[in-house]
């Protein structure tokens, strides 16, 4: 599962010009599902993003996670995140699960957030969407379930 967070101060999903999900000041999370995730992997990660520590503290840290600032989250599906561009000029998406398996992986993701406290919102699973966001401070980062099992560097 691939991941990326977009802390922002307003954020939306739009379908056929309908506006479907918006949320204010929190996190945008764009969420790929490999063929080889499993709900436990799509729970662990969600816990992971509604304890990580991103939002500034009165000293300007970043010591204050989404739980501590009672913000929002938008979930959005994006199996784009899985593609392999190795070869060739056209992305292979080949690691990204089907549908009928990613969309219950990114259901459990949400529903974990949901489970810690964090209000939730979701894009459309499989919709043409448009996503719109302001993203606060620039503060993007990506995290790979993958790269989270690998010992850490010293």
């Amino acid at each position: 599962m691939r991941v990326v967070l977009q802390r922002v101060t307003r954020a939306a999903v739009a379908v056929d010009g309908k506006t479907v999900a918006s949320i204010g000041k929190g996190l945008l999370l764009l969420v790929g599902v490999a063929r080889t995730d499993s709900e436990e992997e799509a729970r662990r990660l969600a816990r992971k993003f509604a304890e990580i520590r991103i939002f500034a503290d009165e000293a300007g840290r970043f010591n204050l996670s989404l739980l501590d600032v009672a913000s929002e989250a938008l979930v959005v599906s994006q199996f784009t995140l899985l593609a392999d561009t190795r070869r060739g000029r056209r992305p292979n998406f080949i690691e990204a699960a089907e549908p009928k398996t990613a969309e219950p992986l990114v259901e459990a993701f949400a529903a974990e957030m949901r489970h810690a406290g964090i209000r939730v919102q979701t894009g459309r699973f499989g919709g043409k969407m448009a996503v719109e966001l302001v993203n606060d401070g620039p503060v993007t980062i990506v995290i790979d379930s993958e790269e989270l099992q690998r010992p850490r560097r010293t």
